[in-house]
């Protein structure tokens, strides 16, 4: 579901397997699984995560800083023919993404330091990047993947997903690879992360579908949770 030039609300939650398997059973009648998701009703997601030689990214984040962002490269089912670039803003509870689409060349040029091509780009976000590359020392620090569940609904322009197995590549620096060296970094790893994203309002009828005893809205950040190593 692309919001480019929108911002959105954006909640997140960690929540116990149990509380993931309450929610979704609830949410399954009133909500559509993502035509995305495919038989399995799930994809897997891969994001090569930037930052600069300070972990600027990784330190606002940390510290709280209110209006940020970070830029990653995306793709899906380790299917390479489909890669996107995304610039994620975040305001508080409130963020936009800004895409632009890459081929498989294209990105691993930009994995391997060649940026030339990028100003010729016709993506006005490849271009910024570019200059960001040169002028904040941005590069590519991590591959952060886990398995995404997505559910949507229509009034609100709701999206409900449940992201688990969440990995880290550590000090793994070669991206795009056909096998991917990484391990699990939660604590507890049957935990699920349950976000919420919607436009102006939640329907009253999702927000009672989600309640769950204990449940509580707390910051997280896939990307800082894989680069507490490293």
């Amino acid at each position: 579901m692309k919001n480019n030039g929108t911002f959105r609300h954006e909640l997140k939650y960690q929540i116990p397997y149990g509380d993931y398997l309450a929610i979704r059973q609830r949410i399954r009648p009133v909500m559509k699984l993502d035509k995305f998701a495919g038989s399995t009703g799930s994809y897997v997601i891969r994001s090569i995560y930037f930052d600069n030689l300070y972990d600027k990214a990784l330190r606002e984040k940390v510290n709280g800083v209110q209006k940020r962002e970070k830029f990653r490269i995306r793709y899906y089912n380790d299917d390479f023919s489909f890669i996107v670039l995304e610039k994620k803003i975040k305001i508080n509870n409130l963020s936009m993404k800004v895409d632009a689409r890459l081929s498989e060349a294209e990105c691993r040029a930009l994995l391997d330091g060649e940026t030339d091509w990028m100003l010729e780009h016709p993506g006005k976000l490849v271009q910024e990047l570019y200059c960001k590359l040169h002028t904040q020392q941005l590069r590519p620090k991590v591959l952060v993947s886990y398995v995404r569940e997505p559910f949507t609904y229509g009034p609100g322009n709701v999206r409900v997903t449940f992201d688990s197995h969440l990995r880290s590549t550590l000090f793994h620096r070669d991206f795009l690879e056909e096998k991917v060296s990484d391990i699990l970094v939660n604590d507890n790893p049957s935990d699920v992360i349950l976000e919420v994203k919607y436009d102006a309002f939640l329907p009253d009828i999702i927000q009672d579908l989600l309640q769950t005893s204990g449940i509580r809205q707390r910051a997280f950040s896939k990307y800082c949770a894989c680069r507490r190593f490293g």
